[in-house]
């Protein structure tokens, strides 16, 4: 069985978000197996595909090192990515079906277009504690299932060392999910995007995420509102790599547009 490292909202290899994918396998596997697999791949994520009756359908589950999750963006352009590129689907598009439901990934010139549900956040009052956890005050705090902190400028968001065990607490209290805290802000002047943020997740199991689609499913909608356009670029400053994606904010969907870079090929030699 083989397996395969992507990395996903990227250009050229080791930019974006690394990704393990799984080859489709016919059933799940016991649970525990999979997550034993995720450990031991420790990326962010790691995909696993099972097959059905129709050649462009596909189960899809993903795992951190330490949990399963419902949504995971870069994972899903990942498995996308080895079944166009890797095993020859010959599909235009290809659905996944996920707990967070079907969610569709089309070909789109020499990437890839996700269509996730959106998840429009509300305006909260900063909790006590969080400024302090984040090393600056936000203009703005969000809450979706996770926190989104707001700055004033780029360079801000660039430099932030946060206190992780603190904002997973924080997070967690006042969202009630598992406490995992986004900071975005404005692009500086001329940039080539329009949004810059990052993403700490400890409460997945990842102190810093590089690139995350499923953040952008709430981030599309807050900022397609405070600037007036459907249709945003934005870039994940995870040091030393980062990641770029194209969102469009469509009803109540997230077209989120991004390209994606095989770096490595594996087997495995013990059975799931």
């Amino acid at each position: 069985m083989r397996q395969w490292m992507i990395d996903a909202f990227a250009a050229q290899p080791f930019r974006g978000n690394p990704a393990c994918v799984v080859e489709p396998l016919d059933a799940w596997p016991a649970a525990e197996r999979m997550q034993a697999l995720a450990s031991e791949n420790n990326q962010a994520e790691t995909a696993f595909l099972t097959t059905t009756g129709d050649p462009a359908r596909f189960g899809l589950r993903w795992f951190t090192p330490a949990l399963e999750v419902p949504l995971c963006g870069h994972a899903t352009l990942a498995s996308a990515h080895a079944l166009f590129a890797e095993l020859g689907c010959a599909a235009q598009r290809i659905t996944f079906e996920t707990q967070s439901g079907p969610l569709i990934v089309e070909r789109q010139g020499r990437g890839y277009r996700m269509d996730f549900p959106a998840s429009p956040p509300r305006q909260i009052e900063l909790p006590v504690g969080l400024a302090s956890a984040l090393g600056a005050a936000p203009r703005e705090v969000w809450a979706a299932q996770f926190l989104i902190a707001l700055y004033d400028d780029e360079a801000t968001v660039r430099k932030l060392s946060p206190d992780i065990g603190a904002i997973k607490q924080i997070a967690s209290a006042a969202t009630q999910e598992r406490g995992n805290v986004a900071v975005s802000a404005l692009a500086a002047a001329g940039s080539a995007y329009d949004v810059v943020s990052r993403f700490f997740a400890p409460g997945s199991g990842i102190p810093e995420d590089p690139t995350t689609g499923a953040l952008h499913t709430a981030l599309a909608p807050l900022f397609c509102a405070k600037l007036g356009r459907p249709r945003l670029k934005f870039h994940q400053a995870y040091p030393g790599r980062g990641g770029d994606l194209e969102c469009e904010l469509r009803g109540d969907r997230v077209l989120i547009g991004g390209g994606a870079v095989t770096v490595a090929e594996g087997r495995l030699r013990v059975a799931l």
